[in-house]
């Protein structure tokens, strides 16, 4: 093959490649990954409506879900969810994100100073991502089957789920745990009085050695399906996501059936860890201007709060406020006073070279040990 001709081939198809990227760019759609009931109902179509750009979306469960996909690359989304710490400061370590465009998100001016500042530890300079919604971690239980199992429960400590004189009372009507070592670990860490964010072996083989021998009294672990089941009454005491449990609570008060339960959520007097959850583009999303348009859009104050309204979660755009409904705003697990923010932390910071595959080895001999 002649050098001209190799040339001419070579230029044809980067002209193919860049013509192929340019129709991708210039698509009408947006791929977004995010977790499961995590918007309005009319999120979606609202924005296809006022931009002309359709929405392709797909739901996860867990942050490790969506970290294994990004971290293979070429995940073909264009907007995604993580949670702040340590899973999103992970992933621009890893190079995952491309920097936003903030002259394409003007929205991005109401977001809360403070919420951006505490979002530095993950994302230093505020390059990479923008909050989307908030939650504590606490407690969603079932008030009459709890109360016929022991009239003075200490409803409000992680006493009950990690006592094993209480928790074993509720085994028979089904206690579950999140799936995930980032939320469990430090919570017990927290019940035993120790410093919740500590990352050293000593520390994650004291939680893990503290949480073995309760095994057996939890249903299952998992990060989803615990939302449906506390809802049906199928389970009575649940770990969960303070946003996700008010999903829980809403559902069973709308439910027709005669014996739906009565649903409570607290945040445990010891204290609890606080997420952000952000908007991120990553680095490969095929439509990135799409993208941008559909953060900004997010970040309205009146298509937040309508969100904030549908979820439970709390949001950054402090303009918002005006469209939440009073329930909403003024229930103390979604937008806690004084006193319970005083007991919240911070989700952890991104843990020590070697310390992940040591806590996810433990995790998987946890979860899948029965006992």
């Amino acid at each position: 093959m002649s050098v001209r001709l190799f040339a001419h081939m070579a230029l044809t198809l980067l002209l193919l490649f860049a013509a192929t990227a340019a129709r991708a760019d210039d698509e009408k759609v947006v791929n977004v990954y995010n977790w499961s009931d995590y918007v309005a109902k009319d999120t979606l179509e609202k924005f296809t409506r006022e931009t002309g750009i359709k929405v392709r979306y797909d739901t996860y469960g867990d942050n490790e879900i969506l970290d294994a996909k990004l971290m293979t690359g070429q995940s073909g989304y264009d907007v995604v969810f993580p949670s702040a710490t340590p899973f999103f400061a992970q992933q621009i370590k890893a190079g995952i994100y491309r920097p936003l465009d903030r002259s394409k998100i003007p929205n991005a001016k109401g977001v809360d100073g403070d919420v951006m500042t505490s979002l530095t530890r993950a994302d230093p300079g505020n390059l990479y991502g923008l909050p989307y919604m908030m939650s504590a971690t606490g407690l969603g239980y079932n008030v009459d089957a709890i109360n016929r199992r022991m009239p003075n429960a200490p409803v409000d400590s992680w006493r009950m789920l990690f006592d094993p004189a209480v928790v074993s009372r509720f085994k028979s009507c089904g206690v579950t745990l999140l799936d995930t070592p980032t939320e469990v670990v430090p919570a017990m860490l927290t019940f035993m009085g120790r410093d919740p964010l500590e990352q050293t072996p000593a520390a994650l083989d004291t939680a893990m050695h503290a949480l073995a021998p309760l095994r057996a009294n939890y249903r299952y672990l998992n990060s989803d399906k615990y939302r449906s089941d506390l809802a049906s009454g199928d389970t009575c005491l649940a770990h969960g996501y303070i946003g996700d449990l008010v999903q829980v609570r809403a559902r069973a008060r709308e439910s027709k059936a005669a014996n739906k339960p009565n649903i409570a959520i607290v945040i445990p007097k010891e204290g609890a860890m606080v997420n952000i959850d952000v908007m991120a583009i990553p680095a490969d999303a095929p439509h990135p201007d799409a993208a941008h348009a559909f953060i900004n859009f997010l970040l309205r104050p009146d298509i937040i709060a309508d969100i904030t309204n549908a979820v439970g979660y709390a949001n950054a755009v402090n303009a918002s406020l005006q469209y939440i409904s009073p329930e909403i705003k003024n229930d103390p697990v979604i937008y806690p006073p004084a006193d319970i923010k005083a007991r919240l932390f911070s989700a952890l910071p991104p843990a020590p070279p070697g310390f992940d595959r040591q806590r996810t080895r433990a995790w998987t001999k946890f979860r899948t040990d029965r006992q």
